[in-house]
């Protein structure tokens, strides 16, 4: 019909409305893209896995070879045990020295790097560590952390199985007391591997902590081990 002018096309006063064309003009991004960031949304997400499969510590038995650490900012000891019988072997036992004027940072590096060298060495499946201890002073047991914490780093990115053991478990399964001094360990480890001189202090104790991880199911109850 001339001069009919068809009315205009109402936008529909919704919020959806709305909120696509704020989007377009304020987002920059046309409706079409808008509907599909909005499918992506709606979707369900699926929950991501753990990083780590949980898994329990594989018997004492199955593992041939050992490395039991006694951590310490200047002189973290190791000592890596072959499984065999009668009587386990030693691979290698150590003390990592940092001198007193190296900064905290440099002696963390020092106790990686050789830590990292002795796994690659002889190959351990698992990793034993002392349990944390009590300490009053606030900073000894910071910095005892830091140690412990770079130790247990070096043992998982080679995919070692971890367990810490308790002090008292480690003397009671070396010693038979829970109260022992270090050098009545480090005797009674001397003797149990056969070795000619008695180990130093902190070597012996982590091969003490070694032993002791052997000794799981010869006497040592499973409740002295805790994954880590």
């Amino acid at each position: 019909m001339l001069g009919f002018t068809p009315p205009r096309r109402r936008r529909p006063n919704c919020p959806l409305h709305r909120l696509r064309v704020w989007h377009y003009v304020r987002v920059g991004i046309t409706p079409v893209e808008f509907a599909k960031m909005q499918a992506r949304i709606a979707k369900p997400s699926r929950s991501p896995g753990p990083a780590f499969a949980a898994a329990s510590i594989t018997p004492a038995r199955a593992h041939e070879v050992v490395l039991g650490i006694d951590p310490s900012l200047r002189g973290t000891g190791y000592g890596i045990l072959q499984n065999e019988r009668p009587h386990p072997r030693l691979l290698a036992q150590g003390t990592i020295h940092s001198p007193a004027g190296w900064p905290r940072s440099r002696c963390l590096v020092n106790i990686a790097q050789v830590l990292r060298d002795a796994i690659k060495q002889h190959q351990p499946t698992v990793c034993a560590v002392e349990g944390l201890f009590y300490a009053q002073n606030l900073q000894t047991a910071l910095i005892m952390g830091e140690a412990r914490g770079v130790c247990l780093l070096a043992a998982a990115e080679a995919g070692l199985d971890i367990c810490e053991i308790a002090p008292r478990k480690v003397k009671q399964a070396i010693v038979g007391y829970g109260a022992a001094q270090k050098l009545a360990v480090a005797k009674m480890v001397q003797r149990m591997l056969r070795l000619a001189e008695t180990p130093a202090a902190d070597a012996g104790d982590a091969l003490a902590i070694a032993l002791s991880f052997l000794h799981e199911g010869r006497g040592l109850s499973a409740t002295a081990l805790k994954k880590l």
